[in-house]
């Protein structure tokens, strides 16, 4: 990931952040129409706690993108604990899809092709690094 496209990540989450609830509705929503048997993973979650829990470690992880030190410890330790939910390899591409229709809803026109595709790596860094802590 180049420094442009972490700054272009950091400047966009600001915007994505003042709306959190909502668009992480829009995330879970979506991630449930690509996937209905996700839903399963969430049948005793208190959907509002998680969608704040989400918006959370989204920003958490968005403020350590420049250091690796507190990045790969943190993107770890949530590939463990999404490994015990039971989510599987296979998920994390339709996490992928439903966080990019999030950000394209949330960002509207600000959502250009420098901006996807600075999300779509950041999401393949994260995802390489929590699928590798989740089978180890």
């Amino acid at each position: 990931m180049t420094p442009e496209q972490r700054l272009l990540l950091q400047r966009s989450w600001s915007v994505v952040e003042q709306r959190g609830d909502e668009l992480a509705t829009v995330f879970y929503d979506r991630l449930f129409e690509l996937d209905p048997k996700a839903r399963a993973l969430f049948a005793a979650t208190d959907m509002a706690a998680q969608r704040t829990k989400f918006i959370a470690m989204l920003g958490a992880i968005v403020r350590v993108l420049d250091d690796p030190e507190h990045l790969v410890p943190e993107a770890i330790a949530l590939g463990r604990r999404h490994a015990g939910y039971g989510v599987r390899p296979a998920d994390y591409e339709t996490v992928g899809q439903a966080l990019l229709w999030m950000f394209e809803h949330g960002l509207g026109n600000d959502f250009d092709e420098p901006v996807r595709r600075a999300w779509g790596e950041g999401y393949r860094m994260l995802d390489a690094l929590m699928q590798r802590a989740g089978s180890g």
